[in-house]
């Protein structure tokens, strides 16, 4: 097993699957189709649901500038490693997370616009910075930017002059968002942002820390039981429901559905 092998595979993106951004904030920059993101996962690893899943983990509003909404969605992707290294038995990833946004409510020129497929979008969107994290599409990503971040963040000067090319704030720099006191929007780029001058920056002027593997760790571990676990649970105790009751009060629990994802991890792992 290489560690690059995935990520040789799925880091080009061909000239179909692509397209240039030719509006909006964005304008000039590639974008890459949805489609091809999920034919490679597909290929790789299996049909989905079998050999990947992508349950919803969060999804909430954010409240903006001039009565502006933004829905943002927070997946974990599961990817089943046994297909591309052609192994007997399953061996699933741990959570590859991905967090995704899109306007909910926007100012355009004729007044607020509501979207009723902000979820679906800010969906599709936590998929692709999930599948950033194997690879997907690097080739893009190492040539185009939504930040501009080509100066190191090394002062409290650098950081308040770093500009933002991206959502309900293109175009203002991270200085102006802190003296706009909108401190819930600077918490939410330090902890979804992949961009360690953007975390840097937002650090600097906030105090905030990055939370260590074993914080990050933690935090999963006490996420509610997912749907795909409870599943797996049912299908393995089908034929012994007495059992499945008593491991569940051996937890400290009364219902599966009261259980942890570390919990429920627990149960499978029982012979």
């Amino acid at each position: 097993m290489e560690n690059l092998e995935i990520y040789e595979k799925i880091k080009e993106v061909p000239k179909e699957a692509r397209k240039k951004i030719t509006g909006g904030r964005l304008v000039g920059m590639t974008d890459i189709k949805p489609m091809w993101r999920i034919e490679k996962l597909t290929e790789i690893f299996g049909p989905v649901g079998l050999g990947w899943y992508a349950p919803v983990i969060k999804r909430e509003i954010i409240e903006g500038a001039n009565n502006e909404k933004i829905a943002v969605v927070d997946i974990n992707l599961f990817v089943n490693y046994k297909i591309p290294y052609k192994l007997d038995d399953d061996l699933w990833s741990e959570p590859i997370y991905g967090t995704g946004g899109s306007s909910f409510i926007a100012k355009e020129k004729n007044g607020l616009y509501t979207s009723d497929e902000c979820f679906k979008m800010a969906y599709t969107d936590a998929l692709s910075v999930a599948c950033k994290m194997l690879g997907m599409g690097a080739s893009v990503y190492w040539g185009d930017s939504k930040y501009d971040t080509s100066k190191k963040i090394e002062t409290e000067e650098d950081a308040r002059n770093l500009k933002i090319t991206f959502g309900k704030y293109n175009g203002k720099t991270i200085g102006e968002i802190y003296e706009a006191e909108d401190i819930k929007y600077l918490e939410w780029l330090f902890d979804k942002s992949n961009d360690e001058n953007i975390k840097k920056a937002v650090s600097i002027l906030t105090g905030l820390v990055e939370k260590t593997p074993e914080e990050s760790k933690k935090e999963i571990n006490a996420m509610p039981i997912q749907e795909t676990q409870k599943q797996r649970i049912k299908d393995k105790y089908k034929d012994n429901l007495d059992q499945l009751q008593l491991e569940i009060a051996n937890l400290g629990k009364i219902k599966l559905s009261q259980l942890t994802y570390e919990e429920a991890n627990k149960l499978l792992e029982v012979k």
